[in-house]
Order: structure tokens, then C-alpha cells, then sequence
């Protein structure tokens, strides 16, 4: 079988890659990358040149960008069932929240994070997603409309990567706190991979700080 390794770092984007590939079940190594010298380094610099977080190798394909990693585990893992199958009805909408996610939704809430807003409607034309009021609001319809997930019932690799960005926008407070992102927020992380994937890091996280806590000493 081929060789899956994840480069991560907890306190990162890959929590993201973390809880698609525990949905998967399937076989990963983990490559702790650390912030500073080794994640700017040539070694790792050879896997993403970016020298960011989340990669994976899977044998000798490199797949770098989180929303990129969780379409191309779906694809090349059908079994998983995380994706709709090429041709069918549901593949659309499917690439249209992800890459919304990964588009407008993540723009807004980056520039949401550093405090920074447009300041004229002339300036919100030229940007992708507009205002975070529009993201918001484009959200709270879609999940408005009494289907569990992104795609209806049926869970995908899209609401690892727009549930992951919910989450952390009701935790950093970078979007509204709505009826329907709640209830969203309670269905992902309610769900065995998402609390297995969270321990894991967690522990990381933990383990990262107790060798801090060691030097410093």
C-alpha cells in the first residue's frame, strides 16, 4: 500500500487534514514540523516551498493547500465515500462549498481576524467575497434550509474544510454567532473522527509545551 505521510503541526490549518483523514480510517504517518528553522528549512521547503502547514506526500505525489488535500484524499480514496463520484449531480455543488470555503470564506475571515475591513462599497466590489456580512449571511441560508450538512445529508470532504472554518470563526469570534452555525458546530463535533482528530493534536499541543516548560527550567 502506498506510503501516506501527513507534515503537520498542531497549532495549525492541518487540524483540518488531521480530521479528514481520521473520517477516512485509514493508515497515516504524522511528521511533526516545527515552527521556525525546520519548517523554513531546505528539507522541508522540498515538500511545500511555501515552507507552510498542512502537506502530505502519497508516495511520490505531493499535495500542499488545505482545501486541495481533502478533495485529492477523497478522490484517491473513493471507499471513504467523502466525496460525490465525478459525473453525478451532487459534484457541483460539492466543489462550490469547498472551494468557497477555501475562496471567499477564508478571505473574509482572515482580513475579519486582522481587524480589517474594505471602507467603501467601491473597495467591497473588487474583493471576492464582498463583506464577512455576505459570507455570513450566504452560509446561514444554506444551512437554514434543515439539511444536516453541507450537501444534504450526506456528510463530505467539504464540511471538514467549511465546518473547520465555522468552528474557528465562532471560537475567535470572526463570525456571528447564528442558529444555524451552531447547531452545524454541534453536529461536526459530535462526530468520533472529529474527536479523535482534536485529541490528537491536543495532546501534541500539551506534549509541545511540557518539553517548552523542561528548557526553560
Amino acid at each position: 500500500m502506498t506510503e501516506l505521510v501527513f507534515y503537520t503541526n498542531p497549532m495549525s490549518r492541518g487540524r483540518i487534514v488531521r480530521w479528514m483523514l481520521e473520517e477516512m480510517g485509514i493508515d497515516y504517518t504524522t511528521r511533526i514540523i516545527a515552527y521556525g528553522p525546520e519548517m523554513q528549512g531546505p528539507r522541508y521547503r522540498a515538500v511545500n516551498p511555501m515552507a507552510k502547514v498542512p502537506a502530505i506526500r502519497h508516495g511520490e505525489i505531493i499535495v500542499t493547500e488545505a482545501a486541495a488535500i481533502c478533495t485529492y484524499l477523497a478522490d484517491a480514496f473513493p471507499a471513504t465515500d467523502l466525496a460525490p463520484k465525478p459525473g453525478t449531480p451532487e459534484r457541483g455543488p460539492f466543489y462550490r462549498w469547498l472551494f468557497f470555503g477555501a475562496g471567499p470564506m477564508e478571505q473574509a475571515m482572515a482580513n475579519a481576524g486582522l481587524g480589517w475591513t474594505a471602507g467603501s462599497p467601491q473597495a467591497e466590489a473588487s474583493l471576492g467575497y464582498g463583506t464577512m456580512e455576505r459570507v455570513c449571511r450566504t452560509l446561514d441560508e444554506l444551512l437554514s434550509d434543515g439539511r444536516s450538512y453541507i450537501l444534504g445529508e450526506q456528510f463530505s470532504a467539504a464540511d471538514v474544510y467549511v465546518g473547520a472554518q465555522i468552528i474557528w470563526g465562532l471560537e475567535f469570534k470572526t463570525m456571528d454567532k447564528r442558529p444555524s452555525f451552531s447547531n452545524y458546530v454541534e453536529r461536526l463535533t459530535a462526530r468520533p473522527a472529529m474527536v479523535r482528530a482534536q485529541a490528537l493534536d491536543d495532546h501534541l499541543v500539551e506534549k509541545a509545551e511540557g518539553s517548552q516548560q523542561k528548557t526553560e527550567a
